[in-house]
């Protein structure tokens, strides 16, 4: 189903409203950090990016769309095990099959290990880990 309630591809198009976005959040386990301190890889915050774009072209298009590219990725500061990842996509360009997005991820809460092995905390100011901008295609 499109914006509109119907099947896509029945019915009049209905162009999704620019800035509709959709944020996800997720736990980043220790099975994850391959690095020192715990760290985590960046493609770790790339599969979000794309689950998260998934979810748009769902709610936009009625259909699961397809990553065609990224245009710019900028790692702000290091996901560590532990954290609480929350990814936004937004939508910030509408053409006829493709949609540009901008993605952000945030660490929301992360690991007080200083306190003790299973301690964590919400962050008063969420740390920006990753930017990007990307561009989804979905069905004609």
């Amino acid at each position: 189903m499109n914006l509109s309630g119907k099947p896509v591809g029945a019915g009049p198009r209905v162009d999704p409203p620019l800035g509709l976005s959709v944020t996800q959040r997720r736990y980043v386990s220790y099975a994850h950090a391959h690095y020192g301190g715990h760290l985590v890889d960046g493609a770790y915050v790339l599969a979000m990016f794309g689950d998260v774009a998934t979810e748009l072209c769902i709610r936009s298009d009625g259909d699961e769309g397809l990553f065609a590219s990224y245009d710019s990725v900028e790692f702000c500061a290091p996901v560590r095990a532990g954290d609480v990842i929350e990814a936004t996509a937004t939508l910030t360009r509408i053409g006829t099959r493709s949609r540009s997005v901008s993605f952000e991820a945030r660490v929301v809460a992360r690991a007080t290990p200083e306190v003790s092995d299973s301690s964590s905390r919400f962050l008063d100011d969420p740390i920006v880990v990753t930017t990007a901008v990307g561009t989804v295609v979905v069905p004609g």
